[in-house]
């Protein structure tokens, strides 16, 4: 694991294409994201996953795929998510809190088992972003609810069910998404609420968290740094460490996304000066790859230490 480099990448289709077994082999990423366009059966993403693992000859290499249910479903192909959203979890939790025990653990350990027979060990979620009044629709329905208290709750259940199904969570989007008015794939959400207030509700699912991963959220919170976003900036993480108290690794949102206003490399390099442990870049272009990877440094002790801890899940 030493040797590894410390980014996420995605691949460009539903095999491991030769330029791409040449790129994981010379610049050996912590870890792979699969996404709708890797994934056309079972059998056939399972021989992508096995096809990485032995590349690194590590038969719990860290893949990851985004399978929250609802409309954000990676595995179409295979299952129909649609009615299962976060806000559907929510408000089953609100409304019967024994069916939702018996619900949400079902759907859990059946998303668990189909990750685990296609070799996917980490699924990012949940999502603990907090839904609020007049804000973007690219949270809306992900969120479980608008009360913070309920949404922390329903996060802790996800963690511990998932990790008792062999899976790693990555709790999102820290320290959260939901009072942004614009979507952060196409530009830069502007928090402007006092920090008294986003740390009594918006913070707060995120706090004590057990999860081994968290994302950070491509938002400026103007009340703590009017620069940069939180993956940039040094004030948010110093934040997410000592206030909310996450003390495992964070990993950036997709860095390729317009939220961020810098050049790919520029993106790599300010999210690892700021204090985010690994890069995540998605879209599966060489180029773009190629970038990522050069700026990236090889994984740190800390790095290697929470993903031991987490590879004790998968046994």
């Amino acid at each position: 694991m030493k040797n590894r480099r410390s980014f996420i990448t995605g691949l460009k289709s539903t095999i491991l294409q030769k330029k791409e077994k040449h790129f994981l082999n010379k610049y050996k990423p912590w870890g792979i994201i699969l996404f709708s366009r890797n994934i056309k059966s079972i059998d056939q993403v399972k021989k992508l996953t096995d096809s990485i693992k032995s590349i690194f000859n590590d038969k719990n290499y860290p893949i990851l795929i985004d399978q929250e249910g609802g409309r954000i479903n990676r595995l179409n192909k295979l299952i129909d998510t649609s009615n299962f959203s976060g806000e559907f979890f929510g408000n089953l939790y609100k409304n019967d809190i024994k069916k939702f025990n018996i619900y949400y653990k079902i759907f859990i350990k059946q998303t668990s088992y189909l990750l685990n027979r296609i070799g996917v060990n980490i699924n990012t979620v949940p999502v603990l972003d907090v839904r609020r009044k007049y804000s973007n629709q690219v949270i809306g329905n992900r969120s479980f609810n608008s009360n913070h208290k309920i949404v922390s709750k329903i996060g802790d259940f996800c963690i511990k069910e998932y990790h008792k199904n062999n899976i790693g969570c990555v709790v999102k989007h820290i320290p959260g998404h939901g009072l942004a008015k614009v979507d952060s794939h196409k530009s830069t959400p502007l928090v402007k609420d006092k920090l008294n207030k986003l740390n009594q509700i918006d913070f707060f699912p995120f706090k004590n968290k057990k999860s081994f991963f968290a994302m950070t959220a491509h938002i400026i919170y103007q009340d703590i740094d009017k620069i940069y976003t939180a993956t940039h900036s040094k004030k948010i993480i110093n934040l997410i460490r000592n206030k909310i108290r996450f003390k495992n690794l964070l990993i950036t949102d997709d860095i390729s996304m317009k939220g961020l206003k810098f050049s790919i490399k520029e993106n790599t390099v300010k999210a690892f000066k700021a204090g985010c442990d690994i890069v995540l870049h998605c879209n599966g272009k060489c180029n773009e790859m190629i970038t990522v990877a050069k700026n990236s440094p090889k994984v740190s002790e800390f790095v290697i230490k929470k993903t031991s801890q987490f590879y004790k899940i998968l046994s």
